[in-house]
């Protein structure tokens, strides 16, 4: 039986070390990658949370007033668009009111939609809405 001389497996130990850092490193990064991503994931959903409770504010303000007042409407809508205020970077709001002919029923849309500054020019900006049907 022969064996492999000395100098034929000198430096071996040193190409596995390598080759397990290199993948050690693929893995390191691959978990910094994940973490970036649901970060961002977590700070779409806080805004999306934001949207929503603008968008409750100015639906149970309507449905205590009974009406669409425009002068709390224009507060909203200011309040809306400042980013100290909502917390929405590039805010903007709007609202739609229809009433159906046939049963007479008021919709009223509210829609909020805002751009996060991390995203790329041409990234649809986010959006939500809600329908209510006004008394």
């Amino acid at each position: 039986m022969r064996r492999a001389s000395p100098s034929a497996a000198a430096g071996f130990a040193l190409i596995e070390v390598l080759v397990s850092l290199l993948l050690f490193s693929i893995g390191v990064l691959g978990m910094v990658a994940m973490q970036a991503k649901a970060s961002s994931y977590a700070i779409d959903a806080e805004n999306r949370s934001r949207a929503a409770r603008l968008a409750n504010e100015l639906v149970a303000t309507m449905w205590a007033e009974q009406t669409t007042n425009p002068s709390t409407l224009a507060k909203w809508m200011a309040r809306v668009k400042d980013p100290a205020a909502s917390g929405l970077p590039n805010a903007s709001a709007s609202l739609a009111t229809s009433t159906d002919a046939t049963t007479g029923v008021s919709i009223t849309k509210v829609t909020i939609g805002w751009k996060a500054p991390a995203r790329k020019m041409g990234d649809a900006d986010s959006q939500y809405f809600t329908q209510v049907v006004m008394p």
